[in-house]
C-alpha cells in the first residue's frame, strides 16, 4: 500500500485500542454504529449508556476529552439540521421555552443528534488510534472491493498535493494584488478552480501511464499482511457486545 502517510486526526499513543489491528477497530465500530442506529428513540437512557461506552474507550485509547470534542464539531451542519426539525415537521404542537413546536419534531431532532454524535465520536476515536495506510490495509482485509481500496489509496495519497497546488495558486493570487472582497472576483476564482481541475487531470494522467508502465495491472500490491488473533477479535468485539445488549434492553424495557 505504500509508505504511510499522517493526517491530523491521528494521535500518535501506545494503547491497548491503538495496539488492535485496523480490521478489527473497522468491524468493531461499523457494529457499533449499527446498534446505535436501530435503537429506538424513546429509550434515551441507552443513548447515555452508549455515550458511556465511548468515554471508557476514549480513556482506555488515553484520548484527551478536548481532542475528542473538537473534532466533534464536524457535525455541525447536522445540528443545525435537527434544531430545524421541531419547527418544519408537523404533528401535535407543545411549548419549549415559549416556542411552539411539534413533539415528532422534537422526537426526530433528538434521533438525529443522539445517533449522529455518537456516530461521529465513534468514528474519531477510530481514526484518532488508526493510521491512514492501517485503515487501508483493514478495509482490504475485510475484502472490501480491491478497487473502491485503490481510489480511497489515491484520494488519501493525493489529497495534500491538490491542496498545496491550492494554496500555490493562492499565493500566486495575491502577489499580484488580488483579493477575493466580493462577487466581481468570483470570475477569477471560477478559472482558477478550472485550471486546478486541469491540472489534477493531467496529473492522473501522467501518475497512471507511470503506473502502467510499471507494470501495473489493475492491483496494487499488498505489502503488509495484517492478522488478528481471537483475543484481539474478543477484546474489539467488547463494544458492539455491550451496545447490543443495551440495544435489546431498549426494545423490551
Amino acid at each position: 500500500m505504500g509508505a504511510g502517510h499522517a493526517h491530523k486526526l491521528y494521535r500518535h499513543g501506545h494503547s491497548p485500542v491503538h495496539d488492535l489491528p485496523p480490521h478489527c477497530k473497522l468491524a468493531a465500530v461499523f457494529c457499533f454504529v449499527v446498534v446505535v442506529v436501530t435503537t429506538p428513540r424513546e429509550a434515551v437512557w441507552a443513548f447515555g449508556l452508549y455515550a458511556l461506552l465511548i468515554a471508557g474507550v476514549a480513556v482506555l485509547a488515553r484520548v484527551p476529552a478536548g481532542f475528542l470534542l473538537k473534532r466533534l464539531l464536524i457535525e455541525v451542519p447536522f445540528v443545525a439540521f435537527a434544531l430545524l426539525m421541531p419547527f418544519v415537521v408537523p404533528g401535535e404542537p407543545t411549548q419549549v421555552l415559549g416556542l411552539s413546536v411539534s413533539v415528532p419534531g422534537l422526537w426526530g431532532a433528538w434521533n438525529v443528534l443522539a445517533k449522529g454524535t455518537l456516530g461521529v465520536a465513534a468514528s474519531v476515536l477510530l481514526a484518532s488510534t488508526t493510521e491512514l495506510r492501517s485503515l487501508l490495509l483493514g478495509l482490504q482485509r475485510l475484502r472490501l472491493p480491491p478497487l473502491l481500496v485503490q481510489i480511497a489509496s489515491f484520494m488519501i495519497r493525493y489529497g495534500d498535493v491538490i491542496t498545496d497546488e491550492m494554496r500555490r495558486m493562492s499565493i500566486a493570487r495575491r502577489s499580484r494584488g488580488f483579493e477575493a472582497r466580493g462577487v466581481r472576483q468570483w470570475g477569477v476564482l471560477a478559472k482558477s478552480a478550472g485550471a486546478l481541475f486541469i491540472r489534477s487531470y493531467e496529473r492522473g494522467e501522467r501518475v497512471h501511464l507511470a503506473m502502467v508502465s510499471r507494470g501495473y495491472t489493475g492491483t496494487m500490491p499488498v505489502i503488509d499482511e495484517v492478522t488478528a488473533s481471537r483475543a484481539q477479535w474478543a477484546y474489539a468485539s467488547a463494544l458492539p457486545v455491550l451496545a447490543l445488549v443495551v440495544c435489546l434492553l431498549g426494545w423490551t424495557v
